[in-house]
């Protein structure tokens, strides 16, 4: 019954948005690739502070440094949403290049923290980190949680209302986002001697390297809605007639399932990486290179998963949901390699599972981020796209809260 229903709302919207007959053509993908870019932007602070697992270890050996920075990212971010939709009128008066400039701007600040702690760390000729330097630390990871919140608030509920292709980059490209990030720390860190002068370096530079790609979001964020393309897209918007804004329960209540399933997807995964992945596992052979491959084989199986549905698009939100729901086989798996036999406590089966947990997590998450504002009218569409992230949000706290019980 749902699956029909679905079916038959996908049919009369048009799975590729509104004015599809009509569409304007992103003849050269500029915009494409913006909607790319800002989506790999979006992720790339939360994915710069956790590859850099063995500087923060480094940094604060005594502390839990990937659980609390979870617990701290994900509550602030689904704060803003919260707060954005319910002071709705406040946030529209703060129009979207507004808002995007502000949370990148916001990034930029809170990946430099840590750098500058440092700095002021190394300046000082004491080993141990100033007073406050943990605290301040997890402070911007605050920030750049809030700042997640109003960047993919206002992003995914922009391109919710776009053809298809828009949401599939927004989303292709936060999963390249972990790509380039475990890259970039791969190399920065092979490129400087093992030492801890050389790993604070190469952390530095890294997060540097960061901030750049950052900036080049913001340029590019003022570039988007001056594009010929963007401008006829928003016009064919202005003229369909929309009635009053809906109400969030009412779309919520008709996106149930897709929600329930985006709600699962990041309950199972927050609750197993980077927390559980980065501080349970250990191998003798790669040390503190172990960490970091095993969230660059996350980073790339999402990847993947995101890029898949441009290849092929399951159009069953209800087998989706289900495929959800199997997702909790993941918990007995690697809870085995963590205290079953030898052999499972080696690299090949972890680094199996860790591909298919990211590999299962970009796919699914795709398609229900594509498929959802599909399926409603254009005019609960954005609204639409909000309540998935939402509820990505609250399965992303749930799951960095439940990642805390590996510790017990």
């Amino acid at each position: 019954m749902l699956e029909l229903e679905t079916s038959k709302n996908i049919k009369m919207e048009g799975v590729k948005g509104p004015g599809d007959q009509n569409a304007p053509r992103d003849t050269y993908k500029i915009a494409y690739i913006i909607h790319f870019l800002l989506g790999a932007g979006n992720l790339l602070p939360w994915n710069a502070l956790i590859t850099a697992v063995d500087y923060f270890a480094y940094l604060y050996s005594t502390k839990h440094v990937e659980k609390v920075f979870a617990v701290s990212y994900m509550s602030s971010s689904v704060l803003v949403l919260i707060v954005m939709l319910s002071w709705g009128e406040w946030s529209r008066r703060l129009n979207f290049r507004l808002r995007m400039n502000l949370g990148y701007s916001m990034f930029v600040i809170s990946l430099m923290v840590a750098p500058v702690i440092d700095w002021a760390w190394c300046s000082s000729d004491s080993n141990e980190p100033p007073n406050g330097a943990y605290a301040v630390t997890v402070a911007s990871v605050i920030v750049c949680g809030l700042a997640d919140g109003l960047v993919a608030g206002s992003l995914i509920g922009s391109a919710g209302k776009l053809p298809k292709e828009y949401m599939q980059a927004v989303f292709a490209g936060t999963a390249s986002s972990g790509v380039l990030v475990s890259i970039l720390r791969i190399i920065t860190k092979a490129s400087f001697p093992e030492t801890p002068k050389g790993l604070r370096s190469s952390a530095h530079f890294y997060f540097i390297v960061g901030t750049i790609v950052l900036i080049c979001c913001i340029l590019s964020c003022n570039l988007l809605y001056k594009l010929p393309v963007m401008q006829q897209h928003y016009k064919l918007l202005q003229v369909d007639p929309l009635c009053s804004r809906p109400k969030f329960w009412s779309v919520a209540g008709k996106n149930r399932w897709p929600a329930f399933g985006i709600f699962m997807i990041y309950v199972v995964t927050l609750s197993i990486f980077p927390g559980f992945i980065a501080e349970n596992l250990e191998s003798k052979l790669l040390r503190d290179w172990y960490p970091i491959l095993l969230i660059t084989i996350y980073n790339i199986a999402d990847l993947l998963g995101k890029s898949l549905t441009a290849i092929y698009l399951l159009n069953s939100i209800k087998i989706a949901s289900w495929a959800c729901i199997a997702r909790l086989m993941f918990y007995p798996l690697f809870t085995a390699c963590l205290h079953g036999p030898k052999w499972l406590k080696t690299e090949v089966p972890v680094v199996t599972l860790t591909f298919m947990l990211g590999l299962t997590n970009g796919y699914l998450t795709s398609v229900f981020m594509i498929l959802t504002p599909k399926s409603v009218p254009v005019s609960e569409a954005e609204i639409s796209a909000i309540v998935m992230i939402v509820f990505l949000g609250l399965g992303l706290v749930a799951g960095s809260v439940l990642g805390w019980f590996w510790v017990i």
